[in-house]
């Protein structure tokens, strides 16, 4: 796996980013942050390749649903909570 990322920090990326995040929130994710969404576009959906343009990277991200974010979200919470002790569950579960 590559450590080389496509600039997120692009600020017309970071306007359809959030653009996106708007939409997604509309559709059923209010409490969607930002940050998650960048995680599942660098760790999910170019992890394995790239995009090679400016438009193709805006095109990708627009077409993120929310089955796919929620999907990531809940496979790497579990995968996260598999390697925590349950003390670090004790404000979730009362104790």
């Amino acid at each position: 796996m590559s450590s080389e990322k496509f600039d997120t920090l692009n600020t017309l990326i970071q306007l359809t980013m959030v653009l996106k995040l708007q939409q997604l929130k509309r559709n059923g994710l209010p409490s969607l942050r930002y940050s998650n969404l960048e995680e599942y576009i660098n760790e999910k959906l170019w992890v394995n390749q790239l995009p090679q343009s400016l438009h193709q990277a805006a095109d990708e991200i627009l077409a993120v649903n929310n089955q796919d974010v929620v999907r990531f979200l809940a496979k790497k919470a579990i995968t996260e909570g598999a390697t925590q002790k349950l003390e670090d569950f004790s404000d979730i579960i009362g104790g």
